[in-house]
């Protein structure tokens, strides 16, 4: 799979979900959908089949590591690229979000101009060893 993949973006704050729409579909050029909590997310991510996770860390309900663990657990997400989106980005944060299953750990605020060809060079570069992996089993 080449190209820029689908997103599914979780996060419980509207403006977020606003400014990350600007940033990922009309600046980047990205495919996306979004919801504001994690529950929506299982029934979004079986209903579009996302190439992609953007998730938010702190939302009520269930927080981002939840909604991650439960997304895994629906057949054919079980290695889909994780990113989290967080404004507490220190070191051992960071570590457990990794930990966790994430691929990269984006801090809020984060630059609109920019994230969308971060998060594509992270996508592709997550696919390209998830790829060479399947390659060698």
């Amino acid at each position: 799979m080449n190209g820029s993949p689908l997103i599914l973006h979780v996060d419980d704050d509207e403006d977020i979900l606003w400014v990350t729409s600007l940033a990922l579909e009309s600046v980047g050029g990205l495919a996306m959908v979004q919801c504001d909590s994690g529950f929506k997310a299982l029934d979004l991510a079986r209903e579009h089949q996302p190439n992609l996770f953007l998730l938010d860390v702190m939302m009520p309900e269930i927080d981002g590591v939840e909604t991650l663990k439960r997304l895994r657990e629906i057949e054919g997400f079980e290695n889909t690229p994780a990113i989290f989106l967080t404004a507490k980005a220190s070191r051992e944060n960071i570590q457990a979000l990794m930990d966790a299953g994430a691929i990269a750990v984006l801090p809020k605020p984060f630059d609109p101009m920019t994230i969308a060809s971060e998060i594509v060079a992270l996508w592709q570069s997550a696919f390209q060893a998830q790829m060479s992996t399947e390659n060698v089993a």
